[in-house]
């Protein structure tokens, strides 16, 4: 098995823990272990697998943070750990994948700040945070992710303004911000964007802290706001 490409065991039944010898597994580009009953964390043992395109873990009961050793996965392209219990924060060196189209996770208990190392994934046109604890601003280096067609990042405690770089995300078809505690007047560059502001499955902002005036653009498609510390 040592000489294996790829493990596919998906939706099986497994139980118990991820073990560390996975991290033998060294010529693996594809590994897959969605929708089982896996518990414990994810080993970092997982940092040795360098030829890995391809990780989905989602669908499991692990715990535990994101291993730093994940950025050593250079080669990865598509990053799945939705429907977990991970805690900790994102580890900044999740920077290193920058060959990365998708990454997906959300409906963890990812706590702390969006790293700003963030911004160095320019291949990335997929960034799914939504559904966890995650605090402090959007960093301004989410500009330079300029292939992004779909940022959403709801439903956690985000804090400060929405940073003006968000304009150059001209790729960009579904942007949700909504549920969290962003403050601060919206800046006028997002009506740079091409999204159907109408449709609530492409832009939602509602359930904020965000002050008029806004944007001609999305003025009637804010929602309900808490203006009570706007001027």
């Amino acid at each position: 098995i040592e000489n294996t490409t790829s493990l596919d065991l998906g939706n099986i039944g497994l139980t118990g823990e991820i073990p560390p010898e996975i991290g033998n597994l060294v010529n693996l580009t594809h590994l897959d272990l969605y929708d089982n009953e896996i518990t414990g964390s994810i080993p970092p043992e997982i940092g040795n697998l360098t030829n890995l395109t391809w990780l989905r873990l989602y669908g499991n009961q692990l715990t535990g943070s994101i291993p730093s050793e994940i950025g050593n996965l250079t080669n990865l392209t598509y990053l799945n750990l939705i429907w977990n219990q991970l805690t900790g924060s994102i580890p900044p060196e999740i920077g290193n994948l920058t060959y990365l189209d998708y990454l997906d996770l959300k409906n963890n208990l990812l706590t702390g700040s969006i790293p700003p190392e963030i911004g160095n994934l320019t291949n990335l046109t997929r960034l799914y945070l939504y559904e966890n604890k995650l605090t402090g601003s959007i960093p301004p280096e989410i500009g330079n992710l300029t292939n992004l067609t779909l940022l959403i990042l709801s439903n956690n405690q985000l804090t400060g303004s929405i940073p003006p770089e968000i304009g150059n995300l001209t790729y960009l078809d579904y942007l949700r911000l909504s549920s969290n505690q962003l403050t601060g007047e919206i800046p006028e560059s997002i009506c740079d964007l091409n999204i159907n502001w109408s449709s609530s499955s492409s832009f939602r902002i509602y359930n904020n802290q965000l002050c008029p005036p806004y944007p001609t653009c999305v003025e009637d498609y804010v929602g309900e706001q808490d203006t009570s510390g706007c001027d």
